[in-house]
């Protein structure tokens, strides 16, 4: 019985951390130094992402019953779960990304909105941009056109301004020609 309450306090932390989640990727960390351990939780920290090891019993526990039930079959040999509430393809982009250097990080799946994504498809997902430079992205290409639009009608108004005195000047000439036949 003692067991059972020592475990309690982890499970409900793990299913704190995943009741709001959009991601949970886990990922195999064995082989990773202490240095590039410490380097991967601060690039996951800079991304809002929650990263820690439990033991796979404890996670298969807190997974029971919610969308991250799908990952229990890679429950085995050391694993560690990243976690976002925010950015969705953010663990798998920051972990994508740090196992290129760190040959030894595996990832092993994850569910990132209710759906289940294998180590392969998690490298698809890692390509994706941030949502920010999405949006970033998606409000350029918006304001070029308005930009461009703006340009264009201050050039015409710029040479409209130019042409209106020459067009009062050429009118001046072609009205005093006209009057001076009558005048002789």
């Amino acid at each position: 019985m003692a067991k059972v309450e020592l475990k309690k306090p982890v499970v409900e932390e793990i299913s704190e951390k995943i009741k709001d989640a959009q991601a949970v990727v886990l990922v195999d960390h064995r082989g990773l130094t202490v240095a590039q351990d410490t380097e991967l939780r601060k690039k996951l920290r800079e991304e809002g992402v929650s990263y820690k090891v439990y033991k796979n019993t404890m996670m298969n526990f807190a997974f029971e019953g919610t969308d991250f039930e799908q990952l229990k079959d890679l429950l085995n040999g050391p694993s560690a779960m990243a976690v976002s509430a925010t950015d969705p393809a953010a663990p798998a982009r920051v972990l994508y990304e740090f196992a290129k250097k760190a040959k030894a990080l595996e990832i092993k799946g994850g569910v990132i909105e209710g759906k289940f994504y294998d180590a392969a498809a998690m490298t698809d997902i890692a390509t994706i941009p941030s949502k920010d430079v999405l949006l970033s992205r998606l409000l350029g290409s918006m304001q070029s056109p308005i930009t461009n639009f703006a340009r264009v009608i201050k050039q015409i108004a710029e040479k409209d301004g130019e042409a209106a005195p020459a067009e009062a000047e050429a009118t001046a000439t072609e009205e005093a020609p006209a009057e001076a036949p009558a005048a002789e």
